[in-house]
């Protein structure tokens, strides 16, 4: 990966693909698919060696683990590394103050990951999840306190309506507070549901998408099947959910680009992610070097038109109103296409007014 782009409107770095270690770690929620310290080791090197820049973590994943593991690998590389973390999930259920958005735990979960990270600031930190309750200002502000205070170097946000994410870019701006640089979404062949509102946004307000989950948490690996109502396969979807039939057809559709280019149906899943308007990276997780090997050869070919506009058929997300009214039939109604109006043709200069 030598490819880098700036993220947001930012002077970050960052490869356009990041390393998800959310499987770094045996405890808590992720336990089931979790791998030890021993496992996730060769993952990370292996990802650092190709050229990866952009380490994704979170104070909620693996109870911790995922930080300290990272913690115990970063010494020798931490420079190079755009270190990423989160908060917002709880670490104390008996105490409310010890979950959410507000600054009193936003300052305590910060310093928490640095201890266990081991590192004296984060590259990237992101609010989780919205909860609802913590005004954006509140968010906003605390964030500049972190940057002030150096311990982290850039803001951002994970899972958040897209009204929140351009309120808190607003008033950063208004008020010369540190800016948001991104905004971490689930996107995916069979998950286009921010298409409707926040690619456009990012782009008018400077922020880069980050898009996780770009195989459909494993569907579009092609390592599941049907099976009645729902899918059988190894992974940690099997059994657990239906699948609709719009998903299979876009399996099926995916299965056969896929096999015309001679690619893997989850590296042709994932480029077509990374190369999605407003996308600045795309973060990939690993059970194994060998499936790293295969996300990371993601980008070393190209859809042809003609095989995404395919995928892009299949996979087009339904749009109810007031969206299905952004279109262009629908456009026809504002002003009718015959008159002509439409953006200056390339090369076009404005006449220079003359007084005489």
């Amino acid at each position: 990966m030598n490819d880098y782009y700036l993220l947001g409107r930012s002077g970050l770095r960052v490869s356009r693909l990041a390393l998800g270690t959310m499987n770094f770690g045996t405890g808590g929620f992720h336990a089931a698919y979790g791998k030890t310290a021993a496992e996730a080791e060769p993952i990370f090197r292996r990802y650092v060696e190709a050229g990866g820049n952009l380490v994704d973590t979170a104070d909620f994943y693996t109870a911790g683990e995922s930080e300290s593991i990272l913690g115990k690998l970063l010494p020798g590389v931490r420079d190079r590394l755009v270190l990423t973390s989160k908060f917002t999930n709880t670490v104390d259920p008996t105490d409310p103050n010890a979950g959410g958005n507000g600054r009193k735990h936003m300052i305590r979960a910060v310093e928490a990951s640095l201890r266990r990270l081991g590192t004296d600031y984060l590259d990237l930190y992101l609010l989780h999840t919205w909860d609802r309750i913590t005004p954006v200002e509140e968010v906003v502000r605390t964030f500049d306190d972190l940057v002030r205070a150096g311990k982290i170097r850039y803001a951002g946000l994970s899972d958040v309506p897209a009204w929140y994410a351009a309120r808190a870019q607003t008033f950063a701006e208004a008020h010369a507070l540190t800016p948001m640089v991104t905004v971490q979404l689930p996107y995916s062949l069979v998950a286009r549901d921010i298409e409707a509102e926040f690619p456009a946004m990012a782009t008018t307000l400077g922020l880069g998408l980050t898009a996780w989950s770009p195989i459909g948490g494993g569907l579009l690996t092609g390592k599941y099947q049907r099976s009645g109502a729902g899918l059988s396969g190894e992974g940690r979807l099997g059994g657990q959910r239906a699948v609709s039939e719009r998903e299979w057809r876009i399996v099926e559709e995916l299965s056969k680009v896929s096999a015309e280019l001679g690619r893997s149906m989850a590296e042709v899943a994932v480029n077509w992610v990374a190369t999605q308007p407003a996308v600045g990276s795309v973060i990939v997780g690993a059970s194994s070097v060998a499936q790293l090997d295969g996300n990371l050869s993601a980008l070393t070919f190209s859809i042809p038109a003609s095989l995404r506009a395919r995928l892009d058929a299949v996979s087009a997300p339904v749009l109810g109103p007031p969206y299905s009214m952004f279109t262009p039939s629908y456009q026809s109604w504002i002003v009718s296409p015959g008159l002509g109006i439409g953006d200056k043709p390339a090369g076009y200069q404005p006449p220079v007014w003359n007084a005489a």
